[in-house]
């Protein structure tokens, strides 16, 4: 079996990544029954482990930035909350939009402040001074938010799982879920290669591997494995060390410090249907020459940066490139928190929130997920912001 005292749960989480372990340390913290972690390799180390882990709060719909805000006031008081020094390091964060995308950036500042984001718009002459290294002759329309910065996947995902066990959840790591069990229209449990393990709730955090367990279980819905790539650079000795972490839909990267002598850069998109358990463990050099060259429009001393390493990982997308949080439809106790399309590390604290929330008390307070139904696809209920980006 599983581990002899594991042949039941009251709620199942398969995957220990961000998600999965920030579910587990909310439900406990509830004292939500008997809780139990499946995971296939080790807490952090899927995805997660790979993540750029930028945090920040600029999004064009309403519940994101709520999700957002929320997971950065858990992060800022990381000890506080889950016990563990924290590994969030603030930086500021500044979007970057084409000047005919002014009017848009605009509305979303003040979206994102209505939900209490500290947030403003920022013209050419401030963020020069800010950031004397960029170049900004292309007078980008700019937004600042003072308090974002960047963490740590691994660290976060271990951190959630190591004080959700102190709590009584049972972690079971190196445990593949084989099989979803369901009879009818309710999930009975889970096969894994070690047993079965019956539970009348089952949630779904596996991330790119949550469309083929499905499938196996005669469900589906439409996630779409991407390939990503970032790089690692060694800053040249004449650039400002540790400076704000920048999303550029001018074109179309994000760039973060990494301590104070290294910069990470990644790009918004990547080829669809890679095999998420087979994929190119480093980046390619065309790639790699591409990506610092397109940095460099924007911080022109990055050309004499060297190359440290590259990264690559796989994203989970969704057709609206927004999450899956909810109840599968036409199986009661089934749940999927997959979906994120790069955007979760940076939520994932508010979500092991609201899901707890969804879970013992059958609706979300905190924030409204009532939009990233699972049931969306099937009702043509896309999501969409406001005023989204060109390149969003």
């Amino acid at each position: 079996m599983v581990g002899e005292d594991l042949k039941t749960a009251d709620i199942l989480i398969l995957g220990a990544g961000v998600m999965g372990a920030s579910i587990a340390f909310h439900l406990a913290k509830r004292r939500g029954g008997r809780i139990a972690v499946l995971e296939k390799d080790h807490a952090g180390q899927g995805a997660s482990g790979r993540s750029s882990a930028l945090i920040r709060m600029h999004y064009s719909f309403g519940p994101e930035v709520q999700l957002a805000a929320k997971s950065l006031e858990i992060f800022q008081n990381w000890e506080a909350i889950v016990g563990e020094q924290s590994a969030f390091r603030k930086t500021g964060f500044v979007c970057l939009v084409p000047q005919n995308e002014g009017k848009r950036l605009e509305a979303n500042v003040e979206m994102q402040k209505s939900y209490g984001v500290r947030t403003r718009l920022i013209n050419c002459g401030e963020l020069e001074t800010l950031e004397p290294d960029w170049n900004l002759e292309d007078e980008p329309a700019a937004a600042y938010e003072p308090d974002s910065g960047y963490g740590d996947g691994a660290i976060v995902a271990a951190d959630f799982i190591a004080r959700a066990r102190a709590l009584g959840v049972h972690y079971y790591p190196r445990t593949p879920v084989t099989k979803l069990l369901r009879e009818g229209d309710r999930i009975n449990g889970v096969e894994t290669a070690r047993g079965r393990v019956e539970a009348p709730v089952v949630i779904l955090a596996t991330g790119q591997w949550s469309r083929p367990l499905l499938q196996q279980a005669g469900l589906d819905l439409p996630i779409e494995t991407e390939f990503h790539q970032v790089a690692i650079l060694q800053n040249p000795l004449e650039l400002k060390p540790g400076g704000s972490a920048c999303i550029d839909y001018v074109n179309a990267l994000y760039f973060r410090s990494d301590g104070s002598d290294k910069l990470l850069i990644g790009d918004f998109h990547g080829d669809r249907g890679v095999d998420a358990d087979n994929f190119p463990q480093r980046p390619s050099e065309d790639w790699l020459v591409e990506i610092v060259e397109r940095a460099a429009i924007r911080v022109p001393k990055l050309r004499d940066a060297g190359l440290m390493r590259g990264i690559t990982g796989v994203y989970d997308m969704t057709p609206d490139c927004r999450p899956i949080l909810g109840e599968m439809p036409g199986v009661r106790g089934l749940y999927v928190v997959a979906g994120f399309s790069g955007m979760g590390f940076k939520i994932s604290p508010a979500v092991g929130l609201v899901m707890s929330e969804l879970l013992l008390d059958g609706s979300a307070a905190t924030v409204d997920i009532s939009a990233f139904t699972p049931r969306r696809f099937a009702e043509g209920k896309l999501i969409k912001g406001d005023f989204e980006y060109e390149n969003e």
